[in-house]
């Protein structure tokens, strides 16, 4: 009798398993947001952080009007959205493939394009 009771407080004192790796999860973010944010600045207004031929490209959008833009914008968002709904059909690792794709590229050129400063 006395030890049922004691092994039942002591499994109690424990975390459950799902909670201590969302606990874990969690920390994980929060140091790996802690790194990446200082570091990985952009400015989609100057574009001191993109290099290369996107720049240019990047810089003839940014002379075009506002109604423009948000035209390119919006058709940028349609086409990338299409392409993400074909790419479910291949399988779940090329659909989380083109998702981060999509997030790291996709999002950064579409808010240059809309003059957004990250």
């Amino acid at each position: 009798m006395n030890t049922a009771l004691h092994d039942s407080t002591a499994a109690s004192i424990r975390l459950p398993r799902k909670l201590l790796a969302a606990f874990t999860l969690l920390a994980f973010l929060l140091i790996g947001l802690g790194t990446a944010f200082p570091s990985h600045a952009l400015d989609l207004v100057a574009f001191t952080g993109i290099t290369g031929p996107l720049t240019s490209a990047l810089t003839q959008i940014s002379a075009l009007g506002p109604g423009i833009k948000a035209l390119v914008g919006f058709v940028g968002f349609v086409v990338a959205l299409i392409s993400l709904s074909a790419l479910r059909n291949f399988g779940p690792v090329l659909f989380y493939v083109g998702l981060a794709i999509f997030a790291a590229v996709g999002l950064v050129i579409a808010g240059a394009i809309m003059g957004a400063v990250l």
